[in-house]
C-alpha cells in the first residue's frame, strides 16, 4: 500500500489544520493507522494512531486533548485534526500503516510497514 500525506504548512499558534493521508495500491481498512512527526534535530516520533475501525485511539501525551486521529475507509484515507498548535508542533509529519491486519495498538516505528513521504506543518509564534 502506497500512502501519501499533505496538508501541512505555515499556521499560526493557536491555530488549526487537518492533515490527510490517501492510500493507494490497497486498501487500509483493516490496518493500525499511525501519525509520526519529526522536529529538527529530533528523533521521528509516535503522535496518534487509530485502529482499523476507529474505534479504538492513541495519543502521545503531548498532543493529547489537541489532536484527533479519524478515518474514513470508504475514501481509504486517514486524517488527523491539529488544534490549538503551539511553535513545539513544527515537524515533518509522516503516516504509517501496520499491515498486520487487525493488529491495533503500536507506537513503535518498527512495527509499520508502510510510510508516507511526510508533510511539513511550520507553526509560527
Amino acid at each position: 500500500v502506497q500512502l501519501q500525506a499533505s496538508g501541512g504548512g505555515l499556521v499560526q499558534a493557536g491555530g488549526s489544520r487537518r492533515l490527510s493521508c490517501a492510500a493507494s495500491e490497497g486498501t487500509i481498512s483493516t490496518y493500525w493507522m499511525g501519525w509520526f512527526r519529526q522536529a529538527p534535530g529530533k528523533e521521528r516520533e509516535f503522535v496518534a494512531g487509530i485502529n482499523w475501525s476507529g474505534g479504538f485511539t492513541s495519543y502521545s501525551d503531548s498532543v493529547k486533548g489537541r489532536f484527533a486521529i479519524s478515518r474514513d475507509n470508504a475514501k481509504n484515507t486517514v486524517y488527523l485534526q491539529m488544534n490549538s498548535l503551539k511553535p513545539e508542533d513544527t515537524a515533518v509529519y509522516y503516516c504509517a500503516a501496520d499491515l498486520r491486519k487487525f493488529f491495533s495498538g503500536s507506537r513503535s516505528q518498527s512495527d509499520f510497514g508502510s510510510w508516507g513521504q511526510g508533510t511539513q506543518l511550520t507553526v509560527s509564534s
